[in-house]
């Protein structure tokens, strides 16, 4: 069967005449992929920054962010049946017994560093026709959410984020975050770093969580990722109109950074100005580049003078997973139009080229791979 891999060997990027999967437990099933999203991780392993292909195997499957249907299910598979619409998730377990989050299925968190990644470490991910995969790891996904399912895997980013900043603020001697403040006291600042998918998604997470929110992006208005915040009620301030001091005396005390552009040199001048009892939540990885000056100074004053937080979160397990499934379909009844327009284009697998190595342009393209 045909897959979209990458060659590390040979740095080359192509179709594969990939094997068709066979189911080998008995809680094996075997699914038929529908959509594959593309994000910047893609992209960076098609450019061969990183991206490790299984043991025995020269190329890498790519594609990480999937919709599948069931084809077939083992003889113990208790919870789906032929039909049913998935997202699998995308980290596995390392098999070292002295790490307790993988033996706690909490491989999100992995002390050893030898967890395997579907499409970007050690396994094949899902830019094929058909994948194997174990029952655990499939999440269940609505028949109404067909449309905008590859979005949940890049919602998760968000959805661990918010999930650790309400247990990190129960440092605060209130109620906090906002959907548990008391009448007449002020909703709490946060502002998203960067207007791509998880910027937008993570944007939709906030404004339904209650947070006064702001999307600081690069590009001028008018433009269509602004569109997008504004549709939600977020506001849109552009970095090229707006320097970080400005849009810290715009916003007043912020609460909470959201980064998702994975530039450490705009994040850090974010940092700054983060206000007091503030958490700096950093979900990007930024490319290698040479060191950049950082006010260290004073950055560690403020952390300790203003008790602040920088944390640091990589998706997802599946609780994640599945406040992700949630809240999409919260975000498609409340904004629909929005949530729709995430998607601006949608590509057959033989025009995989110019989406994986960012010719396309929009927000949130997807490899089709059956209809």
């Amino acid at each position: 069967m045909k897959a979209v891999a990458v060659v590390p060997g040979t740095r080359e990027i192509q179709i594969v005449d990939h094997p068709v999967p066979r189911l080998s437990t008995p809680t094996d099933v075997r699914l038929r992929v529908l959509e594959v999203g593309v994000c910047g991780t893609d992209k960076e392993i098609s450019t061969f920054e990183y991206g490790t292909p299984p043991s025995g195997s020269n190329y890498l499957v790519l594609g990480h962010e999937s919709l599948a249907e069931i084809v077939e299910v083992g003889p113990e598979v208790s919870h789906y049946r032929v039909g049913d619409l998935v997202v699998v998730m995308v980290r596995r377990p390392c098999w070292d017994d002295r790490c307790l989050p993988c033996r706690s299925e909490r491989q999100d968190f992995c002390t050893t560093g030898g967890f395997m990644e579907r499409g970007i470490k050690e396994a094949h991910g899902f830019m094929t026709e058909f994948v194997v995969e174990q029952e655990r790891y499939l999440i269940p996904i609505p028949r109404a959410l067909r449309q905008v399912a590859v979005l949940i895997e890049p919602l998760t980013i968000a959805e661990k984020a918010l999930a650790q900043l309400r247990q990190v603020q129960q440092r605060l001697p209130w109620s906090w975050p906002s959907s548990e403040r008391k009448p007449n006291t002020a909703a709490p600042n946060a502002v998203v770093l960067g207007a791509g998918p998880v910027g937008l998604l993570g944007a939709m997470a906030l404004v339904a969580a209650g947070f006064r929110t702001y999307v600081y992006s690069r590009s001028r208005l008018p433009n269509q990722k602004a569109g997008v915040a504004e549709a939600i009620g977020a506001t849109y301030v552009s970095s090229e109109a707006e320097s970080v001091e400005q849009l810290a005396k715009r916003v007043g005390n912020i609460d909470v950074v959201f980064e998702a552009v994975g530039s450490s040199d705009i994040a850090f001048e974010l940092v700054k100005v983060l206000g007091t009892n503030g958490v700096f939540i950093f979900t990007g990885v930024p490319r290698q580049k040479a060191p950049a000056p950082v006010e260290t100074d004073r950055i560690m004053k403020n952390l300790v003078l203003k008790n602040q937080l920088l944390l640091g979160t990589v998706n997802a397990g599946r609780d994640t997973f599945e406040a992700a499934v949630q809240d999409l379909e919260r975000f498609t009844q409340r904004w629909p139009q929005a949530v729709q327009s995430l998607l601006t284009g949608r590509y057959r697998m033989e025009e995989f080229r110019d989406v994986v190595l960012g010719r396309t342009g929009g927000i949130k393209e997807v490899i089709t791979v059956a209809a």
